[in-house]
């Protein structure tokens, strides 16, 4: 199936690895161009390289902390710079950052809100005239199962990613006449390198949990009874991205193998 991206510029936040580094991954398979960007300027630039190397596709790695205005502007302007254009946005950076309501202070609130929320705002924003230009786009905001359905001791994050999914919903209906389509995926339970971090700092608190342990306990309530693989999503993020989702917008699709109660 030809999804239509050769040639086109994508531009990935959160690059380096996880969902990010495999939806840069399905984009530059596709034959597109791809701009990865990360705090990290060394894991940035061994992603990149490994990206284009397994696809032939050009990867580059704009080191960048999305928190900051003055970063995101810069990663828009060395896509636009090196390769012409800009067609494709997936805002997927961000940490999970959870606890009860009376243990999130105003400093939390705001370095929530300015990684997740301000930086999908603010790399939409740099991004949309040149995607005009191009005559259309797509941006792909993540999100989470718990921006629809928060539990206890989900926030800041529950919150912050149900903004995302109300910014993807107005963008959606604002930018449909430049063709400009606009949908988020609601991530459950994926592998990724934040995991192995988890693993890791509990190993050093004398815990003897490993990863297979912390995966195996984490699919207990999952419908399809694993975790899902970082390139699951980046194979639907990807298919968002492309010609063949021309008639999708303002909608999202949970990856989360059944777990979510609710579509």
């Amino acid at each position: 199936m030809d999804m239509g991206l050769k040639g086109k510029v994508a531009i990935v936040t959160g690059g380096s690895e996880g969902i990010g580094k495999a939806t840069a991954l399905s984009l530059a398979t596709e034959g597109a161009n791809v701009v990865i960007c990360a705090r990290r300027k060394d894991v940035l630039d061994a992603a990149a390289a490994e990206i284009s190397r397994q696809t032939g596709s050009k990867v580059i790695g704009v080191p960048a902390d999305v928190s900051k205005a003055a970063d995101i502007q810069n990663v828009v302007d060395k896509a636009v710079q090196t390769f012409g254009r800009l067609d494709i946005l997936v805002n997927n950076a961000g940490a999970s950052a959870a606890g009860s309501f009376e243990s999130v202070d105003d400093a939390a609130w705001q370095q929530d809100i300015d990684l997740k929320f301000f930086a999908a705002v603010r790399f939409a924003r740099a991004s949309i005239p040149h995607m005009k230009k191009a005559g259309g786009g797509r941006i792909i905001n993540l999100t989470n199962l718990g921006g629809k359905q928060p539990g206890a001791n989900s926030m800041p994050t529950s919150v912050t990613r149900a903004a995302g999914i109300a910014l993807t919903k107005a963008q959606s209906k604002d930018m449909a006449k430049y063709n400009i389509l606009v949908n988020t995926v609601c991530i459950g339970s994926i592998k990724s390198a934040q995991q192995v971090r988890t693993v890791e700092a509990m190993g050093r608190q004398g815990s003897t949990m490993t990863l297979d342990t912390l995966y195996a306990e984490r699919s207990r309530n999952i419908p399809l009874g694993r975790i899902g693989e970082a390139r699951e999503a980046g194979d639907v993020i990807c298919f968002l991205a492309s010609d063949r989702a021309s008639y999708i917008t303002g909608t999202s699709i949970n990856i989360d193998g059944g777990t979510s109660n609710v579509l």
